[in-house]
């Protein structure tokens, strides 16, 4: 098996910070990456809180937080970033036509050895991986968000990969404390292909006047002890994000049960994709917050 001691992250948003500093936290030495000097640090800003989080809890120490954010460089110059990884994890948005680029341009930067992966929730490995060279040391590794917090990580086998490269991500994972499952490569892998239609029939249900979106949540979460109801769940993921996936879900089976709810569609184009622009099928705005907090103490 070979070992991994560099590793460079491409994004630096939920999922790449949260990468960067899973793999931080456990004694690697990690580059971050991202375009924006602003994401960056929007970045680096989100992970030590994160660690603050940890280490009021006392799951951490101040020289663990310390050590982490130490094992932290950052670069908005790709090539300099990826120099000498020895595996590349890209976390950037969840579009095809982006991650062709960027696992283009890592197949000139990177040396043939390097072993590519992608965070990508739903787009086929086999794909991306025909844009660079040795396309057997392209993955899948889908971590889940939190991705400090939870457990899973979906490893996902491209047609051409590497047994070798597939042990070496397993057992990497499990080094970060994680619990890897290996999936083929299909549309929406295992995971996306479950809840995303699950995801939408919510929607579907609420767009038919069925229940509320109070009352669709509560079902699922006392009901089906579901921890987050299906359509809060849908704004903490982003609905911009389930409706791509959707799509992909819907061109690679030609089925009509992965076609997504006119409803979702219309949020999506109307700008309110949920936790991340303040307002989904729950209002996250600070005037809303302020609400909230004016009523504990009424």
């Amino acid at each position: 098996m070979t070992t991994l001691k560099k590793i460079a992250v491409i994004g630096a948003g939920t999922m790449g910070n949260g990468i960067a500093h899973t793999f931080a936290q456990n004694g690697f030495s990690v580059n971050l990456i991202d375009i924006s000097e602003d994401s960056i640090q929007r970045g680096l800003q989100t992970i030590e809180r994160n660690l603050d989080r940890m280490l009021a809890k006392e799951k951490i120490s101040e020289k663990e937080k310390a050590s982490t954010l130490k094992n932290i460089n950052s670069f908005t110059d790709t090539k300099k970033g990826v120099e000498n990884a020895d595996l590349v994890i890209e976390a950037a948005t969840e579009n095809e036509a982006l991650k062709l680029k960027i696992f283009g341009d890592l197949g000139k930067f990177c040396s043939s050895s390097t072993i590519l992966a992608t965070n990508t929730s739903s787009i086929s490995i086999t794909k991306i991986a025909t844009a660079v060279a040795h396309p057997e040391r392209v993955i899948g590794m889908h971590f889940m968000n939190p991705v400090p917090i939870m457990k899973l990580v979906e490893v996902i086998k491209g047609y051409n990969t590497s047994n070798e490269v597939l042990s070496t991500i397993f057992q990497l994972s499990k080094t970060i404390g994680k619990v890897p499952v290996e999936v083929n490569d299909y549309p929406g892998f295992i995971a996306n292909r479950i809840l995303m239609p699950m995801i939408n029939e919510a929607i579907e249900s609420l767009y038919n006047g069925v229940a509320g979106v109070y009352e669709i949540d509560t079902v699922m979460k006392l009901g089906m002890a579901h921890p987050m109801g299906p359509l809060q769940l849908a704004d903490f993921i982003g609905l911009d994000v389930c409706l791509s996936i959707l799509n992909v879900l819907y061109s690679g089976f030609k089925n009509s049960k992965y076609a997504p709810c006119p409803l979702l569609v219309n949020m999506v184009t109307a700008g309110k994709l949920g936790v991340k622009s303040g307002e989904g099928f729950y209002d996250y705005s600070e005037s809303k917050k302020a609400e909230k907090l004016a009523k504990q103490f009424l």
